[in-house]
């Protein structure tokens, strides 16, 4: 049946029988009663998905595609770290007043570096994949530099240097953890591009770091909205979606969690959905959540009000 479901029934019971339980250690999360937040959790977690191929929305129950599609873009289009800019409410716990997270996440994909070797020629084939986006690349001709952004560097890379080992993002920069509201859980993206034998398209792949992950609410969001974000960026740059590995160095399941976690063992799994993406759409910055859809998507029944650790 489906792959993502035996992936994560797996990780699951691997968790549970082999995990670390950290009940009655110094520990920083808290229910929103004051309680303690105990978890059992799991060093090092390497789980391996390719959405070309089937696409990795859990059956056992639903995610919600175009809700985790907003807020990837949210991060990587929009690059916000206001609360205001999303379509839901999975960030209300960390914003300020004003819907600020602080110089998290998208905050960390506006700031714009100072990169070499860029050209007139290269910056017309980044345009392709993100022609709205060119204005806001400062260009020196006369020196060869620009500066953008993580997200444009990463676009003009795999347009221009796609065999390059340097595609890469980090939002977990240092100097301004002080300044964000919470610390980036998935932190880092490394893309890498290979061919497969007798396709005449390249193949994109991508590794998404995440220092740890809250196994019951967090791990299919994240594996789904970053298999959204690996098709999207394939589609721009004329590339086949190949595969997303995701690495977890906390892989955690929290205590009040466990008997739900157990339940959704026990569970039917059921065929896959096909994933659909606007095939009209060429140009990353204008994807919207509308241009995702999941065919076919039959799942469990939904769990609703999960505790959420803060």
């Amino acid at each position: 049946m489906s792959r993502a479901d035996k992936i994560f029934k797996a990780m699951c019971e691997d968790i549970l029988t082999n995990g670390t339980d950290t009940r009655g250690q110094k520990v920083r999360p808290h229910w929103e009663d004051g309680t303690p937040a105990y978890t059992i959790k799991k060093f090092g977690v390497v789980n391996r998905y390719e959405p070309g191929e089937e696409f990795p929305l859990l059956t056992l129950r639903r995610t919600a595609l175009k809700s985790c599609t907003d807020e990837m873009l949210w991060i990587w289009q929009q690059k916000s770290n206001n609360i205001h800019d999303l379509h839901s409410h999975v960030w209300d716990e960390w914003a300020d007043e004003t819907g600020s997270i602080g110089k998290a996440y998208g905050y960390q994909m506006s700031v714009k570096h100072l990169y070499r070797d860029v050209t007139p020629e290269g910056l017309d084939h980044f345009a392709r994949a993100a022609e709205s986006e060119v204005a806001n690349i400062d260009f020196d001709p006369v020196q060869g530099t620009a500066r953008m952004d993580q997200v444009d560097r990463v676009i003009y890379d795999l347009c221009n240097n796609p065999f390059s080992r340097r595609i890469m993002t980090n939002l977990y920069v240092h100097a301004d953890l002080a300044e964000m509201h919470l610390y980036p859980c998935a932190y880092s993206c490394t893309f890498n591009v290979t061919q497969k034998p007798g396709h005449d398209k390249l193949t994109l792949n991508m590794i998404l770091n995440q220092r740890s992950q809250d196994v019951l609410a967090a791990n299919n969001w994240n594996v789904v909205q970053y298999s959204v974000l690996l098709c999207m960026l394939a589609q721009c740059c004329d590339m086949e979606p190949g595969e997303m590995v995701h690495v977890i160095a906390d892989a955690h399941i929290y205590d009040r969690h466990v008997p739900v976690i157990r339940e959704l063992l026990g569970r039917e799994e059921h065929p896959a959905p096909t994933f659909r993406l606007n095939p009209d759409v060429h140009d990353f910055y204008r994807f919207t959540r509308e241009d995702v859809a999941a065919v076919n998507y039959v799942t469990g029944e939904q769990i609703r009000d999960i505790p959420i650790a803060i």
